[in-house]
C-alpha cells in the first residue's frame, strides 16, 4: 500500500476492529455462546444532531444475519435516543462495532456540523472547503456529509463526482503569485478570460496590497464580468475582520460596484458566520465543517433473549421513536418499547427497516438528495436557541 488506508475488504473482514471484540469472540464460540440479541446506537451529546454513514452501515452489514433498523439518513435526532437497531445472533456483529460506529460517529459529525453552520447562515450560500484538512482517502466522505448537512457547494473534485454535482471553487494565492507581484490584474484577466464562462468570476484580493485596493482593482479590471470578490485574509493580518469588509464594501458601492458580492473564507466557523453574514455573499468553510468534532455514539446491548439486558447507564429493551409533525425540539420525542404503538397524537415512528435477513431493504433510502431535503425541512421545524 502506497498510502496509509485500509482497503475496503479488510474493513468487511472486519479487521478495522478492536482486538477484545475478537478476544470476546473467541470465548462465545469456544464455550458454545451465541445469543440472539438486541443492540442499539445512542448518545449522550447535549443537543441536536444530524444522522449520517447509514450507507456505509448498509453494506458493512450486507448479508449477515441479522435485522437493522434505523432512522433514515439525515434525521435530526436527540441523546438517548436509539438511531440504529441491530437484532440477530451477537456473533454475526460482534466484530464489527468498531467501523460501524466510526462509520457513523465520524459523518454524523461533519452532517451536524455543516447544519449549524448553514441553519446560521441562512439564504447566504456557503461552500465545503475543507478537504485539505483530512487525509485524501475520506475526501468524497467528507464532501457528501457536508453537501447532506445543506452546504451549497464542495469544492473538492472527487466529491463533487461522487454526489453527482460541478464541483464549486474560487481561485488559489497560487495563481495570483505565479503571475508576479504587481500583475494581480493580469492574474485575475486571465483567469476570466480561460475559465468556462458559466463558472462565477471571484477574485481572490488579498494576496500582495490592502484588500480594498485589490478589490477595487479587480472590480476596475474585470467589470461587469466579476461576480463577487473573496478576502481570505490571514488571521494574524486581520484585526477586526467586519470592518474590512464594511469598507470594502463602502468603496465597492461608490464606485457602481453595488453588483460585486463579498466572498469571506478562512477560519470561519458558526460564531463568524452569526457575525458577517448580514454583509457578506458567500462563505467558504473548511476546518470546521471538515474537522467537526465526531457524534459520541455507543452500539449497546438492551436486549438478550427476548428480556431486557442493559448495562448500568443504559436503558433495556428494544425500542421505538415517535415524532410529532410540529415543531422539533429536545423532549418532544417519545420513546416507547417496540410493540407498544404510536403513544397518541399525530405521531410517526422513526426507526425504519434497513436490513431484514441480511438484505438492504428496497425502500430504505440512501440517496444524499432526499436525506439534504430532510435536514432542510427538519431545521425549518427546529425550535431550539444555539445561536
Amino acid at each position: 500500500m502506497k498510502f496509509g488506508i485500509v482497503p475496503e475488504e479488510e474493513i468487511l473482514e472486519g479487521k478495522t476492529t478492536d482486538v477484545y471484540f475478537l478476544r470476546a469472540e473467541e470465548v462465545l464460540r469456544a464455550k458454545g455462546v451465541n445469543p440472539k440479541v438486541v443492540a442499539e446506537v445512542t448518545t449522550t451529546k447535549e443537543g441536536w444532531a444530524v444522522l449520517a454513514g447509514l450507507e456505509d452501515v448498509a453494506h458493512l452489514l450486507e448479508g449477515k444475519e441479522v435485522d437493522v433498523y434505523a432512522m433514515p439518513e439525515g434525521t435530526i435526532f436527540f441523546p438517548y435516543e436509539p438511531v440504529l437497531q441491530i437484532e440477530g445472533p451477537y456473533l454475526e456483529f460482534a466484530r464489527y462495532e468498531t467501523p460501524l460506529l466510526g462509520f457513523l460517529c465520524h459523518e454524523s459529525g461533519i452532517a451536524t456540523k455543516a447544519a449549524r453552520i448553514k441553519r446560521l447562515a441562512g439564504e447566504v450560500p456557503v461552500i465545503s472547503f475543507g478537504t485539505r484538512r483530512q487525509h485524501p482517502v475520506i475526501a468524497a466522505m467528507i464532501e457528501r456529509c457536508a453537501y447532506l448537512g445543506g452546504m451549497d457547494g464542495v469544492s473538492c473534485v472527487a466529491g463533487a463526482e461522487r454526489i453527482g454535482i460541478n464541483a464549486t471553487g474560487t481561485m488559489p494565492h497560487s495563481l495570483i503569485i505565479c503571475f508576479g507581484e504587481g500583475r494581480q490584474e493580469e492574474a485575475w484577466k486571465a483567469f476570466d478570460e480561460v475559465i468556462a464562462p458559466d463558472v462565477p468570476r471571484i477574485c481572490l484580493c488579498d494576496t500582495y496590497c490592502d484588500e480594498k485596493k485589490e478589490s477595487i482593482a479587480a472590480a476596475e479590471a474585470l467589470g461587469d464580468s466579476l461576480y463577487a470578490v473573496r478576502l481570505d485574509t490571514p488571521s494574524t493580518r486581520r484585526g477586526d475582520f467586519r470592518r474590512i469588509i464594511e469598507e470594502v464594501r463602502w468603496e465597492l458601492d461608490i464606485r457602481g460596484y453595488k453588483n460585486v458580492g463579498i466572498f469571506v473564507s478562512g477560519g470561519i466557523d458558526e460564531a463568524e458566520v452569526l457575525a458577517l453574514r448580514d454583509l457578506v455573499a458567500g462563505f467558504g468553510v473548511g476546518t470546521s465543517v471538515a474537522n467537526a468534532r465526531c457524534i459520541d455514539f455507543a452500539l449497546d446491548i438492551v436486549e438478550r433473549e427476548g428480556k431486557p439486558a442493559a448495562k448500568r447507564g443504559k436503558r433495556g429493551g428494544k425500542k421505538q421513536v415517535y415524532r410529532g409533525r410540529g415543531i422539533i425540539e429536545e423532549g418532544k420525542d417519545v420513546i416507547t418499547l417496540a410493540g407498544e404503538g404510536a403513544p397518541g397524537g399525530d405521531m410517526e415512528p422513526l426507526l425504519e427497516p434497513m436490513i431484514i435477513g441480511g438484505e438492504i431493504v428496497d425502500g430504505f433510502s440512501f440517496s444524499v438528495e432526499e436525506a439534504r431535503e430532510r435536514v432542510k425541512a427538519q431545521l425549518q421545524r427546529l425550535n431550539v436557541n444555539d445561536q
